[in-house]
């Protein structure tokens, strides 16, 4: 099959979109695509693939996302905005609900993070708590800066889904091979996490900024996760790190994000959907092969604008 794509990112997590309104794949394909579109030494390479999809009687559209390992995920909240991006061209609207997995999310086009970078505002939630959902194998009804039963990390963890399940743990300063190790515990689906789930260590560097480093479930270290950066704000304020209500910055290895936790346990994230190029691609799923990508076009504003951001926030960003 001949397919389309836009290769994109939102905050440094990137990914091949493509319009899959009118696809019919299964979901043994979906996983094929992946695999060969988004694995690193592949043509294209990303953290996963995007797709934008139909919506229902709720949502004006919605989205489907895969992880480069073929697995699909509950929601991914730097993927939604540039799925919202493509949406909102589609329909021509400037505000939707999208139709997630398991859930559905606000977006907004709204104004520009900083000059030139095309802006979405993304709302999630409700946050649960309750880790019986993901399910945590022998943990209490809740888990809030406690230590995980089944975990040989004595760090104190918060269990939050949103609706992907993240372990989130405050450092003074991150430790990658320690992320790593507590990552591919968990990537591993022992019997008391048989779903796997996203580890994020983060810094708080003052009242109003957060610094987020997460192995991603189905990915690995990765340079950003949108919906570990919202429940790492989420946590924050639960433990009262952050005030609920307030609007903070949270940096990542890809650039930042803008995010607000409330009380009612919703997260709204402000980031960037930036395209890269467009391209296309033959690809034969049943061997899970693909040809030579052509490029069909090239955002070389959009990478400027969003490299300038990136700039700005490197010399807060740990080495």
């Amino acid at each position: 099959m001949l397919v389309r794509f836009t290769k994109c990112h939102g905050s440094g997590n990137d990914f091949p979109l493509v319009d899959a309104r009118d696809w019919s794949l299964s979901d043994g394909e979906w996983a094929s695509l992946a695999r060969v579109l988004a694995t690193r030494d592949g043509p294209v390479g990303g953290d996963g693939i995007l797709a934008l999809v139909v919506g229902d009687e709720a949502a004006a559209f919605g989205m489907r996302m895969f992880n480069s390992d073929g697995s699909e995920a509950e929601t991914c909240l730097n993927g939604l905005r540039c799925v919202a991006r493509a949406g909102f061209a589609a329909a021509g609207v400037e505000t939707a609900t999208v139709r997630l997995k398991t859930s559905h999310a606000q977006v907004e086009h709204v104004g520009d993070l900083a000059p030139g970078v095309y802006t979405v505002a993304e709302t999630a939630g409700p946050v649960s708590l309750a880790t019986a959902d993901w399910p945590i194998i022998g943990a209490p009804e809740r888990l809030i800066d406690a230590v995980v039963p089944g975990l040989s990390s004595q760090r104190a963890f918060t269990a939050i889904a949103i609706p992907n399940p993240h372990l989130v743990t405050f450092v003074d300063r991150i430790d990658e091979a320690e992320l790593v190790a507590v990552g591919e515990a968990c990537e591993a689906a022992p019997a008391w996490l048989p779903n796997r789930a996203n580890v994020s260590f983060v810094e708080r560097r003052g009242d109003t900024t957060l610094f987020v480093r997460t192995f991603e479930r189905g990915v690995g270290l990765t340079n950003s996760c949108g919906s570990a950066m919202a429940a790492s704000t989420y946590a924050a304020c639960l433990t009262g790190r952050v005030e609920f209500g307030r609007e903070i910055t949270v940096l990542n290895r890809g650039g930042l994000v803008r995010a607000r936790a409330e009380v009612d346990a919703m997260v709204t994230l402000n980031g960037n959907a930036t395209w890269e190029w467009d391209g296309e691609v033959e690809v034969d799923l049943a061997s899970e092969r693909a040809g030579e990508v052509t490029v069909l076009r090239r955002y070389d504003d959009e990478v400027a604008a969003w490299r300038a951001v990136t700039e700005e926030a490197r010399p807060t960003a740990p080495a």
